[in-house]
């Protein structure tokens, strides 16, 4: 597997991909073999079966306390970049991009670098869990992407910003309901 340089490109709204799983597999399994105390997670649309959205393979790369300076190298040295744009993630809590050639797609990547066990982490596992487990909850998430693409936002950026508005009300409407984000 070789980390190829990351091509930003316009927001768009592709059907599910079953070969993300085997994507976020195959980079999961490089970075354990760099360093075995970093843990991945496979995370947003394309973690969830039948989901439909960017086509960008999110994952939650996960370093233990006092290792994150260990997990950012690791990362740089299998490739990954670090993100660009006009508003990249803090080195505090990088983001780094790459792209995977699988067949005739290229696949883009975004590598989340978490503190295990983090608020943010948990929220990642807890909105990815439920979008598995509720078809209904998983329709609204499609129709709202769908909803900004038609929209005419196109900027990457913006239509994260955009859907952020929908994941936030799911994560507070699961804190009314006393459902507590888990690991």
């Amino acid at each position: 597997m070789q980390v190829l340089a990351y091509n930003p490109g316009p927001a768009e709204f592709r059907p599910y991909d079953p070969a993300a799983k085997e994507i976020a597999r195959m980079i999961a399994e490089a970075i354990r073999e760099t360093d075995p105390r970093l843990q991945v997670e496979h995370i947003g649309s394309t973690s969830v079966p039948g989901c439909s959205g960017k086509g960008i393979v999110d994952l939650a790369i996960l370093y233990p306390a006092g290792m994150l300076v260990t997990a950012r190298t690791v990362l740089d040295g299998v490739g990954f970049q670090k993100q660009g744009g006009p508003e990249p993630f803090p080195e505090e809590r990088p983001m780094r991009v790459g792209s995977i050639q699988h067949g005739d797609v290229l696949y883009r990547i975004h590598a989340h670098v978490l503190a295990a066990a983090c608020e943010e982490h948990r929220e990642l596992i807890w909105f990815r869990d439920r979008l598995r487990s509720d078809a209904a909850l998983r329709k609204r998430y499609e129709d709202r992407k769908q909803a900004i693409i038609a929209s005419r936002v196109r900027d990457s950026l913006e239509y994260s910003k955009a859907k952020g508005g929908f994941i936030t009300e799911v994560l507070a409407a699961g804190c009314r309901l006393k459902i507590a984000p888990r690991v």
